[in-house]
This record gives structure tokens, C-alpha cells and sequence, in this order.
């Protein structure tokens, strides 16, 4: 039994029109299997900062090198400054160094103490000069002597001749007198004749008494002369000596007026040195930022921060936080993407290539250690086979980074993540064949 209406059954049922479904399901089926074949590309990704790779390129601290209080400020927060500009000027107020006459009163002590020091120099000098006559005196009192001993030793063979020469005189006139005195009580001589004999004895007798006496006398004068060289030499050492001291002790002198000159120019080249540290100048060129002073007058402490600038000229790179389990699939050279904060990105995870806005980067540097937050620090440097990074970009700016891995199937990539595995480990081609070499 056929339907009312034939026409409207048949638009409603549609059982005599051919069906297009099917064939779009198995099309779609084969692009879907089509593209589970596409290569996909591995990344592993880490959120970080703009910073860096140089310490001089990075914010700097301005510190107070001396106490003081402010005077006055020459700047504000947000001015840009060159190297050598005056930031802030200080005020003394250590009680030994307030006077302002501080430079030229220590000036004036090491002065005085460098006058000093001559004045023992040239003592030195002049007991040096009185050692030297000293020694020249003892040298011709010496020299004197010397003749005068060669003289009495002369004079001493002398008198021992003239001695021995009396003996034998003495000994004849004895042996004469003994036979004259026999003559004359044997009656062959006169009287008279034994009397000149006996004068004659006793003339010799005396020349000998009197040589003997000239003998000793010589003898005793040579000794006399002898010690008196040894008391001399004595009396040369004992001057000497009080000369060396009095020398010594001006050496003692110099050496410690030295020693005080050394100290009082420390002191002078260190209150010269303060004296420039009142006015605390801009390290490098840049911008004021983070001023911890507030007002005039306020004290600050050695070493106490008066503000921080942040460089003009900065070769930026990205520091990286990764994880410990995806530390083994970085590396030295390693191409990194990323998305800057504020850049807006179109980013395809697998497809680097078709993504939009993101910028090129080499990993240059991974530390060893862990940091604080349990993950190891990753330095990325500016791609220059890539795109130039932004102008805009500050210090401190958020930057997400894409590290590119291998190349797999994206039916590979969709089981590894079903599964939960991490991404492949492997080393570059760059870097096995450094390791090979």
C-alpha cells in the first residue's frame, strides 16, 4: 500500500537518492591517516626571563663606598645617565674626619716628619765623617808610635851593647886592680900606682852601673811605648764604638720616621681618596632605577645601596629553568624558539616553521647545578641565523621557550604522550661528531 503523498515520502526518506556521507567519512579517514604520518617535531618547552650573558651588561648596584649623610640628589628615578655622573653628594659626619683642614694639616705632619728623617740622615753622615778621623787619627798615632818603638828597639841594642861593653870594661879594671893590689903588698909598686888603679876600678865599676841602669831604662820605655799602642787602639775602639752607637741609633730613627712617613701618607692618600667619595658618580651608562634613599639629610651606612642602573647597550639572552627529567635533551648549540611577553605569537607546538612570532635562539650555556627551585638554568643567546629579536625587549621580561627536538610521525608523538613517555633522547649530529673528533 503505497503512501498518500509519493512525493513528500520520498524527499522526507530519501531512499531512492545515492548517499554522499560515506565518502566523506573515508576521506576524511585518509587525511586523518595521512596525517598521523606528518613529521612532528619534538619540543620540550621552559618558562624563563630576559636577561643577560655578561655581569657587566646586567642591572648594577650602586653602594656607598663610606658612610655619610645626603646632601643632596642630582638625579631621579627613570633618568638616564652616563658613566662618571654625579648621582648623589654626601656629607661627613665621622668626628675624625670633620675638619676641613684635614688634607693640608696631614700634609704638613708628613712634612715634618720627612724633614726629620733628613736631618737624621745627614747625623749619620757627620758620624760616619767623625769614624773616619777617628780611624785616620789612630792611623798616624799608630804610624808614630810605630817609629817610636823602632827607635827604642835601636836604642835598646845600644844600651845592651854599651852594657856588655861596661862587663868586659869592669872585668879587665877587676882583674887589673886584683893583680896591682898584689903587686903593691909584694912592694914592687908604689902607692900611687894602686890608687890610680883603684880609680880606675872604680871608673869602670860606675860606667857599669850606669850602662846597666841606661839597659834598663830603654827596656822599660820600649814596654812603656808598646802599651801605650794597646791603650791607643783600645781608646780607638771605644770612640769608634760611641760613634757606631750614636750612628745606630740615628739608623733606629730613620728607619721608624720612615715607617711613621709611610703610615702618614697612607693616611694622606686615604682622606685624598674620601675626599672624592662624597659625590657617589654613575658607574656605566644608563637608567636610574630603584632609588632606596628618600630626602635630604638621611643617613646611609658603608656599602648601603643608593640606587641601581640598568645598562642601554645590552646583548640579551634568556635564562631557562628545565626540568631535571628533561635536562638529557638539551644541549651547547641547541636551536630554542620563543614567545616573548607582550609579542603576540601564533605558535604551532610540532610545526616551528608554520608558527608566527616567535624568535630564534642557540643555547649557549647549562649550569650543573640545581638552582633554588629545583630545576638547572639554561642560557640562551640571540639566533643569528634567525630574525633579530625585538628592540622592545627589557631586562627581566617573561619568555616561554620551545627547545626543538627529533623529527618523529605525529601517530608516534600522539602514543608517546597517551602513554605518558618523555620526548626521545638523542644527540645532535653537531655534537657527536665534536665528541668523535
Amino acid at each position: 500500500m503505497k503512501p498518500y503523498n509519493i512525493r513528500s515520502y520520498t524527499q522526507i526518506y530519501l531512499h531512492d537518492k545515492n548517499s554522499r556521507v560515506k565518502w566523506w567519512f573515508y576521506g576524511l579517514a585518509a587525511l586523518f591517516i595521512l596525517f598521523l604520518f606528518l613529521p612532528w617535531t619534538q619540543n620540550i618547552r621552559a618558562r624563563g626571563s630576559v636577561t643577560t650573558l655578561y655581569q657587566d651588561q646586567r642591572p648594577q648596584q650602586v653602594n656607598t663606598l663610606i658612610g655619610g649623610r645626603v646632601m643632596k640628589w642630582h638625579i631621579k628615578e627613570g633618568d638616564y645617565v652616563k658613566a662618571g655622573d654625579t648621582l648623589v653628594q654626601l656629607a661627613e659626619v665621622k668626628v675624625d674626619y670633620l675638619d676641613p683642614n684635614l688634607l693640608e694639616r696631614t700634609k704638613e705632619q708628613l712634612a715634618g716628619k720627612q724633614l726629620s728623617v733628613t736631618y737624621y740622615k745627614n747625623k749619620v753622615g757627620a758620624t760616619q765623617q767623625q769614624i773616619g778621623a777617628i780611624n785616620a787619627g789612630l792611623t798616624y798615632k799608630l804610624n808614630q808610635l810605630q817609629n817610636k818603638l823602632r827607635q827604642l828597639e835601636l836604642k835598646v841594642q845600644a844600651d845592651s851593647a854599651e852594657a856588655v861593653a861596661a862587663a868586659n870594661d869592669l872585668a879587665i879594671s877587676t882583674k887589673q886592680f886584683g893583680r896591682q893590689k898584689l903587686m903593691y903588698d909584694s912592694g914592687l909598686v908604689s902607692l900611687t900606682q894602686l890608687e890610680t888603679r883603684t880609680q880606675q876600678y872604680q871608673n869602670a865599676l860606675a860606667k857599669k852601673i850606669s850602662a846597666d841602669n841606661k839597659f834598663a831604662n830603654s827596656k822599660q820605655e820600649l814596654t812603656i811605648t808598646r802599651i801605650e799602642m794597646n791603650a791607643v787602639e783600645q781608646e780607638n775602639i771605644e770612640k769608634v764604638s760611641k760613634a757606631q752607637g750614636d750612628q745606630f741609633q740615628s739608623l733606629t730613627q730613620i728607619a721608624s720616621g720612615q715607617a711613621d712617613i709611610a703610615k702618614l701618607e697612607n693616611q694622606y692618600a686615604s682622606y685624598n681618596i674620601r675626599n672624592g667619595m662624597y659625590c657617589i658618580l654613575a658607574t656605566q651608562d644608563g637608567q636610574v632605577v630603584k632609588a632606596q634613599k628618600a630626602g635630604i639629610g638621611e643617613f646611609v651606612k658603608e656599602g648601603d645601596m643608593i640606587a641601581e642602573i640598568v645598562p642601554d647597550k645590552i646583548k640579551y639572552a634568556v635564562e631557562l629553568y628545565v626540568q631535571p627529567l628533561d635536562l638529557p635533551l638539551v644541549a651547547n648549540g641547541q636551536k630554542v624558539r620563543f614567545l616573548f611577553d607582550g609579542f603576540p605569537a601564533i605558535v604551532f607546538s610540532g610545526w616551528p616553521r608554520a608558527s608566527s612570532g616567535t624568535f630564534g635562539g642557540v643555547i649557549t650555556a647549562i649550569e650543573s647545578n640545581v638552582s633554588r627551585n629545583g630545576k638547572f638554568r639554561v642560557l640562551v643567546q640571540e639566533d643569528p641565523a634567525d630574525k633579530p629579536w625585538p628592540k622592545e625587549l627589557r631586562m627581566g621580561t617573561g619568555a616561554q621557550g620551545i627547545a626543538l627536538l627529533k623529527d618523529v610521525p605525529v601517530w608516534y608523538e600522539l602514543w608517546r604522550n597517551i602513554n605518558g613517555f618523555p620526548a626521545d633522547y638523542y644527540q645532535r649530529k653537531e655534537t657527536t661528531t665534536n665528541e668523535k673528533k
